[in-house]
């Protein structure tokens, strides 16, 4: 992905980014390196992490960490000394029905993505810089639900609401939250084909811009966040309209 900032907007800063061996954590990873920046890849898989930053170079290190392991989480930030921004998109967790799943299934987007989140905020804390930034991934099933998934959207929304209340508990350290909609990216092309296919057409007839959603788009959406000192406590839709409709 061809770089849109400026080539210092990142210079000596130091961006924690918990997924970024692969996809868009390791999309924003190549764009804050471009940009001056050193990063710090996290995530479970060592032999993704070990690639991914060779790939980056020097500027980049890398750590395993499973987000469910506090200690882990916090051995991530105890060898730092400042981080600038922080942004975790690791996940992993079942969606269904209440009829359907049982409650430790339920309960697994609230598990991995809202309290993996919540720790790595809280692991960060001691080093965070006072101009910090830290985005949240929530997801646009937050305000229109898809199918029948009740604690998949009800996880969204709760760390959209996290990222409110951070945003004033953690001040000057800005807090904001994205939340996308179906992404044409790692993610869903990891999925049977046939399922990609019908969530992709899904996506295309409900949003407002009739067409898939870009992975470069949503980094894009998360670097504005990193940067743009009067935005905090938000939560940003790049979701092509799908949450209007």
């Amino acid at each position: 992905m061809k770089s849109f900032l400026a080539g210092d907007a990142f210079a000596d800063r130091t961006v924690v980014l918990v997924g970024g061996g692969s996809g868009i954590g390791f999309a924003v990873a190549k764009l804050v390196v471009s940009a001056g920046g050193a990063v710090v890849l996290g995530g479970r898989r060592a032999g993704a992490l070990e690639k991914a930053a060779a790939e980056l170079g020097p500027s980049a290190t890398w750590q395993v960490v499973d987000t469910a392991d506090e200690r882990a989480v916090e051995a991530v930030f105890a060898r730092l000394d400042s981080v600038d921004a922080v942004f975790t998109t690791a996940a992993t967790y079942v969606t269904g029905s209440l009829r359907e799943l049982s409650i430790s299934d339920a309960a697994s987007p609230f598990d991995s993505k809202f309290w993996g989140q919540y720790r790595v905020v809280k692991a960060a804390l001691p080093v965070l810089a006072a101009d910090a930034a830290v985005v949240l991934m929530a997801g646009a099933a937050s305000v229109r639900p898809a199918g029948a998934a009740p604690a998949y959207v009800a996880a969204n929304a709760a760390i959209e609401g996290l990222a409110r209340g951070l945003a004033v508990e953690l001040a000057p350290v800005r807090v904001n939250a994205i939340s996308p909609g179906t992404v044409d990216g790692n993610l869903w092309h990891q999925r049977p084909q046939a399922v990609r296919q019908a969530a992709f057409d899904h996506f295309v007839e409900a949003s407002t811009s009739g067409r898939l959603v870009r992975e470069d788009e949503i980094v894009a959406a998360v670097i504005h966040l990193f940067l743009n000192g009067a935005t905090t406590g938000s939560t940003l839709y790049p979701d092509g309209g799908y949450s209007l409709r």
